[in-house]
């Protein structure tokens, strides 16, 4: 089950550049340009999981037994993710960066993959408002055709008939502000940790499929990882890894190796070093608290390790931290 961008949705998107003809903004926007601020979505009550998972699943219910599954990981979390919540406070956050570096210039709204305002609807309502120019930001660091790709394609799609011109901010993987906000975090949190700690950058598996095609993610996730143990001052596979999370139930093979395989075998290649052993995850494909971190993560993979003695922690979601966003505005600046 995902709650991440894109990766429960498989089809294969076109890789499609922006189109670079820059229109003029309709007299209704007041020669502003709209940025289309791009995520997943999430159910904001428990009501709402059903159509929503109903969705993901392009229009077939899920079973009884899957619904019930996925709500009793809400339930965990209180009754439904806070991540509608933090998406709003991103946007919010990105739309006081721009209005600070470029006063009048730009209109932030949200575009949602599973839930209400669905990017088409977004679009929609920009053409009505006047605008002839999007900016395209996925709130996803890592491209992705099936990920980051598949949003921007749904903006231009939408957009196309209003003869709105959309550029899109495919990634932004080694972003400095982003590095170090991470590999601040992580330096705080490795400090507190046994000598005896694996540090594991995750991010949402997709299909295996995606090797075949040449996709860039798998290196858009080591460059991450890379950056980051270079600014934390980390040595690179004696003292960190890459491992993947949350891959879809489907019967095709997902990235790997899984995060909890990762954690059994540190568990048993560390079984008689003695002492005190953990493991740090630096949760880097995702930018925001929601189900894949705050119960994948925080639950299962916490309880995994706990199971095996290690201790467990894990690094901070960017979520709207006003550094992040205003190096997102710059880059929503330069993109056309």
């Amino acid at each position: 089950m995902s709650t991440a961008p894109g990766p429960t949705d498989n089809d294969t998107a076109d890789n499609d550049t922006a189109d670079n003809d820059t229109a003029a903004p309709g007299p209704a926007a007041g020669g502003r340009t709209a940025v289309l601020l791009m995520a997943y979505g999430t159910p904001r009550t428990p009501a709402e999981i059903e159509p929503y998972y109903t969705d993901i699943r392009r229009g077939r219910p899920p079973t009884p037994e899957q619904l019930a599954e996925l709500t009793a990981r809400y339930d965990a979390l209180g009754g439904t993710s806070p991540l509608a919540a933090r998406t709003e406070a991103q946007r919010a956050a990105l739309q006081h960066a721009l209005d600070h570096a470029a006063p009048g210039r730009y209109t932030v709204v949200l575009g949602l993959k599973h839930a209400e305002p669905k990017i088409e609807a977004a679009v929609d309502a920009l053409a009505a408002q006047g605008y002839r120019q999007i900016v395209g930001l996925v709130l996803a660091p890592h491209y992705s055709a099936y990920s980051v790709g598949q949003y921007l394609d749904r903006a231009r799609t939408a957009a196309e008939p209003h003869g709105i011109s959309v550029h899109g901010v495919e990634s932004w993987a080694t972003e400095p502000a982003f590095v170090q906000f991470v590999a601040a975090d992580l330096r705080r949190r490795l400090d507190a940790m046994p000598t005896n700690t694996k540090v594991l950058f995750t991010a949402h598996s997709l299909p295996q499929r995606i090797i075949a095609t040449g996709d860039p993610y798998p290196d858009e996730l080591r460059a991450t990882a890379l950056a980051v143990a270079e600014a934390a001052g980390i040595g690179r596979w004696n003292n960190w890894a890459i491992a993947w999370q949350s891959a879809g139930r489907t019967p095709e093979p997902w990235l790997g190796p899984d995060i909890l395989q990762v954690i059994d075998e540190l568990a048993a290649a560390e079984h008689d070093a003695g002492g005190d052993r953990g493991v740090l995850v630096s949760a880097v494909g995702f930018v925001a608290d929601h189900l894949e971190v705050l119960y994948d993560l925080d639950i299962e993979a916490a309880a995994r390790a706990a199971g095996h003695g290690l201790m467990f922690a894990r690094t901070a979601c960017v979520n709207d931290d006003p550094t992040v966003m205003a190096a997102l505005a710059q880059r929503v600046i330069g993109a056309c």
